[in-house]
């Protein structure tokens, strides 16, 4: 049952009947799963926050987070199967929103990456969902966004009681919430500026992407980060919540963002995973092209189908 701060209708956009063709924008739709491959990959790694879980009820919920994250995966590498396209690279400012602005300690996991990152990332989902013409992935997808609302159910209500305990964090985690934000809109400067704007989908994401922010800004108020409109705060108090944000990490933070620099994760070495390696090579149906596959998958799917 969903209990998140925001409801499906205040993160639902209209995109006025538009539709995404799997075969007319499938090079398209490969790129975008797999910003959301990357997001799910980084998921996994909640499994270091088990050590830093401040009770029994979080430890269990990221135990269980990363089984979830396992079958997301799985989930997208079937999609980008499905539509003929390969596992890639992800954009640069989504490695930064992920693997670059990884927390420092529990209170910054559970507001950045869980209530607003997830959040911005179940919007995305959403809207896809809401227009994609293709059963299969329509419902793969709405079976993740259950598990994701869960996840920013969480993030939400732990937040929240963090604050409600030490107000103190407010301004470090205002600070970090609005350099999510300006990344949030470099990439979406790099798709207006990279994706057909004539797009019956993509015309309108100029529009989607503030409503996204829109979102983002009212979830904040609502777990107490903000405590009015972003609109309404000065420059210098922004500059001095980022400044508290990041005074002590300034100098870690290539440690997380350039991957030579630090160990090698599995955010770095996914593509070349065996695991990913055995999904690009599948057993070829000359019979069947990758976007039939649904309408002829049997008994034999059904576990790779699985939220």
């Amino acid at each position: 049952m969903q209990r998140m701060l925001l409801t499906r209708e205040e993160m639902t956009f209209d995109f006025g009947g538009a539709r995404l063709d799997p075969a007319r924008d499938k090079a398209m739709l490969g790129w975008i799963m797999n910003q959301f491959l990357y997001g799910e990959v980084t998921g996994i790694q909640c499994g270091h926050w088990l050590y830093e879980a401040p009770d029994l009820e979080a430890a269990r919920f990221f135990a269980r987070q990363a089984v979830e994250e396992f079958q997301h995966v799985d989930n997208f590498l079937r999609i980008l199967d499905l539509l003929g396209e390969k596992p890639a690279r992800a954009h640069p400012m989504v490695r930064f929103l992920t693997t670059g602005m990884m927390p420092d300690s529990f209170e910054e996991h559970v507001c950045l990456e869980m209530a607003l990152g997830e959040g911005l990332v179940l919007m995305a989902l959403y809207a896809v969902i809401d227009t994609i013409d293709h059963p299969q992935i329509r419902d793969t997808l709405l079976r993740a966004s259950k598990q994701e609302e869960r996840h920013v159910d969480f993030g939400e209500r732990r937040t929240k009681a963090a604050l409600e305990r030490d107000p103190s964090l407010r301004r470090r985690l205002l600070g970090l919430s609005l350099v999510s934000l300006w990344g949030v809109g470099r990439l979406g400067q790099f798709m207006r500026t990279r994706l057909p704007a004539d797009h019956p989908v993509l015309k309108h994401l100029p529009a989607f992407l503030d409503a996204t922010v829109a979102a983002s800004e009212l979830r904040l108020r609502r777990i107490g980060v903000l405590d009015r409109k972003l609109a309404d705060i000065p420059l210098a108090e922004k500059a001095a919540a980022v400044a508290s944000a990041y005074g002590s990490a300034a100098l870690r933070l290539p440690m997380k963002f350039v991957p030579f620099l630090g160990p090698a994760r599995l955010t770095s070495t996914y593509l070349r995973d065996p695991a990913v390696v055995r999904r690009v090579a599948p057993e070829v149906d000359d019979d069947v092209t990758p976007l039939e596959k649904p309408a002829r998958a049997g008994p034999a799917d059904a576990p790779a189908q699985r939220a």
